[in-house]
């Protein structure tokens, strides 16, 4: 954990930057993907000729990938058009097949309902195939539960006013929350969802950046879970993610930015005080948005020339 002191000095909150980058696969998803397979492999639910099948943006995949290729284990990964060609690469270096579904579903326009049915399909032609389905196993969750937030305390103690965290599936929000309220800590949860997601009962709308937010509400969601929740727009996780890089030298993900621009505005409304301290979890690195987040090009042609001003 690092305090970015840079970004938010000392009149304003404490903010402690959670470094998921640094997990073997690069992203936060590698702690979901290793709980689910090595607890599957402990009850029975997959023997070595499993072939294991999933949909993903892009993270969990890859943390799939270095899980299923430590042991041996098939795997088949279920991508769509916004996946970066960087990230179906490093998947196929682990070995696993990638499925490329081209078009959203007719019915909801969505590409995560697109490759869910894709993953069915996938499933009923393979012998002895395993789901993991991160948006509803409780593995996920619990890899949160028993790893993330048990490490923020073990830095931070229990003293953390607001823990602040982006939602796509719902795993790190539904462990974290369980984790504080379990614990009866004093800390507010802020999630951090993506405009055009449809977690929080907002309509569905167009995202650019993949891996934040989700076109369902995950089965893992419950209405309870965050104390404040806080929308984010992909400009601001583009200018985020480069004042980030900018005062600190952390090269982090989209969702980071957006984190880093919801505690700014809750700063700057009030919502946060000054003093506060602040654990803010930063799920992935950001080589894998060279062409989008860090490209003066792929801003200004998507974004407009607001985005290229920090």
């Amino acid at each position: 954990m690092v305090r970015f002191s840079r970004l938010f000095d000392e009149s304003g909150p404490a903010v402690f930057g959670k470094l998921e980058a640094l997990n073997p696969g690069g992203s936060i998803k590698d702690r979901a993907a290793y709980n689910i397979l090595t607890h599957a492999l402990a009850a029975g639910a997959i023997t070595s000729d499993t072939t294991v099948v999933e949909s993903s943006s892009g993270n969990f995949a890859i943390g799939l990938a270095q899980v299923c290729a430590y042991l041996r284990l098939r795997l088949v990964c279920v991508v769509d058009i916004k996946t970066t060609a960087l990230n179906i690469s490093i998947i196929e270096a682990y070995g696993a097949r990638v499925d490329l579904v081209s078009k959203p579903d007719p019915e909801s326009g969505e590409y995560l309902m697109a490759r869910l049915k894709r993953v069915r399909q996938v499933l009923d032609s393979v012998p002895n195939g395993f789901w993991p389905n991160q948006y509803a196993n409780a593995d996920n969750s619990g890899a949160h539960y028993g790893s993330t937030m048990p490490e923020i305390v073990a830095t931070l103690g229990e003293d953390i006013d607001y823990l602040v965290l982006s939602t796509s599936t719902c795993g790190t929000l539904r462990g974290c929350a369980d984790f504080i309220h379990e614990r009866r800590m004093k800390t507010q949860v802020v999630a951090v969802d993506a405009m055009g997601s449809v977690i929080f009962g907002r309509p569905s709308g167009k995202r650019l950046l993949p891996g934040h937010g989700a076109g369902i509400v995950p089965q893992l969601f419950k209405p309870d879970l965050a104390d404040i929740v806080v929308h984010v727009s992909d400009l601001d996780c583009v200018l985020g993610c480069r004042r980030l890089v900018q005062y600190e030298a952390v090269l982090a993900g989209a969702s980071s930015g957006g984190v880093v621009s919801a505690i700014e505005r809750l700063t700057a409304d009030g919502v946060i005080a000054a003093g506060s301290r602040v654990a803010a979890i930063l799920p992935d690195r950001g080589e894998r948005y060279l062409d989008t987040v860090y490209s003066d090009r792929w801003v200004q042609e998507k974004l407009g020339n607001e985005a290229l001003s920090i």
